[in-house]
């Protein structure tokens, strides 16, 4: 039988999510079109104002299938230090959000969505974050609930 570390307090596991949002440059990204094809792509991101903002030429598929629903599921981290979000995902021209917002998304990156043509931003608001390790963290996981933190 494996032993596994002991499981990490809410307060923790809170802390630990919200490094990996404001650290991490990349998440795993699933969609599903109107027919439920599934999409699964990684995406830069920038965790902005409790929001999640990626980007992508709008005829992506993963551009495509926001309509008109916008459900999708973010995922960090690998097999053993998962963080799934669930959320609604909205597309949103540059010129709709704040320069602070897409400064920031450029600085953090390294590349600016803004000067390609035909790109888009996502803009998904968090309503359920899970979070855990190991077997032993699976009771506890929802660290958040129709988008309020648990902790």
């Amino acid at each position: 039988m494996t032993e596994y570390e002991p499981a990490r307090t809410a307060e923790q596991r809170r802390r630990d999510v919200t490094h990996r949002l404001e650290n991490d440059e990349d998440m795993w990204v699933a969609t599903s079109s109107g027919a439920g094809e599934p999409v699964l792509v990684p995406l830069s991101f920038l965790w902005d104002q409790g929001t999640v903002l990626m980007s992508t030429k709008r005829t992506n598929p993963t551009a495509r299938n926001l309509t008109p629903r916008g459900e999708v599921r973010l995922s960090l981290g690998h097999t053993r230090d998962v963080v799934l979000v669930e959320g609604v995902a909205e597309a949103v021209e540059a010129a709709d959000l704040a320069r602070s917002s897409t400064d920031a998304f450029a600085d953090k990156l390294g590349w600016d969505p803004r000067q390609l043509p035909a790109w888009v931003y996502l803009r998904v608001t968090p309503r359920r974050i899970k979070a855990w390790r190991e077997s032993n963290e699976i009771p506890g996981r929802e660290v958040m609930r129709d988008g309020v933190w648990l902790v």
